[in-house]
């Protein structure tokens, strides 16, 4: 069955938008209609689409406050409707942090709103220190180095698993 399908998106560095991008491209496939927003952008209802997907990148251990204001204020109208959340986060390009169930930024974003989505996914993103302001590099390095991650600030590495996004992608198509 075709459905119409909304993705809701926050991102900082392009990251998650690519993301949603291969999601649409896999559901759009599949025969679905689908639209993407970006936080800042959507005005419509919920209760317009069959299913609605909202995707968040983390930035210094937070998803968007935007994000967590948009699902507290309409939680009754995601409840109503099929939904999925991924996020997307460097700690998940550990394999062992790669899951909602394992990954601490997911588990602390669950606790900070009172909404549990049908289907939950977490993506590693992409860690590329020349684009980022100088202040921001150096925080990152710092996270980085805490976590035994890559400092050279000449380092660029797309850690996103496509096969998983379009698993996931498949997956909302089957729901």
């Amino acid at each position: 069955m075709n459905s119409k399908i909304g993705i809701l998106y926050s991102t900082v560095d392009g990251q998650t938008l690519k993301i949603c991008n291969v999601i649409k491209e896999v559901l759009v496939e599949k025969g679905n209609s689908v639209e993407l927003f970006s936080i800042d952008d959507f005005d419509g209802k919920i209760a317009d689409f069959d299913k609605f997907i909202i995707g968040s990148s983390i930035r210094y251990g937070k998803h968007n406050p935007k994000i967590i204001q948009f699902i507290n204020e309409h939680k009754k109208e995601l409840d109503k409707t099929k939904n999925a959340f991924f996020s997307v986060n460097l700690v998940a390009r550990k394999p062992e942090r790669a899951t909602p169930e394992t990954n601490p930024y997911f588990i602390k974003f669950l606790q900070t709103i009172d909404w549990i989505p049908n289907i939950s996914a977490v993506f590693a993103g992409k860690l590329d220190y020349q684009k980022y302001p100088f202040t921001d590099r150096l925080m990152i390095q710092l996270i980085m180095w805490m976590t035994k991650g890559p400092t050279n600030p000449k380092t660029k590495i797309e850690y996103t698993d496509w096969d998983k996004v379009k698993e996931f992608a498949v997956l909302l198509n089957n729901s």
